[in-house]
């Protein structure tokens, strides 16, 4: 499966942001999907997964009550929405498909940078 992610950019603390993540390949809907993301010097790391059937969520503690992830099987898409953003969030984004919530990634797209500024 190759996966884009877009929708990155730059905000103020406490702002929203929504990414999205087209993919293309195999069959979509069969794939856990999620979203993870890293900072120089670190490795990535989950923020959020959502199952197949999107009746099973993950989410990170740190960003759990202000990231939402959602897909839509028809149009290949995954969604991050992302309220309240604050410095620590600041990160290159990645959506990623795999064989189950928070499992270990299977294909990783190009990432997106999301900077918070105060």
């Amino acid at each position: 499966v190759q996966l884009q992610a877009s929708g990155g950019g730059s905000v103020q603390t406490g702002g929203s942001m929504k990414l999205s993540c087209a993919a293309s390949g195999r069959d979509f809907s069969t794939y856990a999907l999620g979203w993870l993301r890293a900072t120089p010097g670190t490795e990535r790391e989950y923020v959020a997964s959502i199952g197949w059937s999107a009746d099973n969520t993950y989410y990170a503690d740190s960003v759990r009550g202000r990231f939402t992830i959602s897909r839509d099987n028809a149009k290949k898409v995954v969604y991050l929405q992302m309220n309240n953003l604050n410095v620590e969030d600041t990160a290159i984004y990645y959506c990623a498909t795999s064989w189950g919530v928070g499992t270990t990634p299977l294909d990783v797209g190009q990432g997106t940078l999301v900077t918070v500024s105060s």
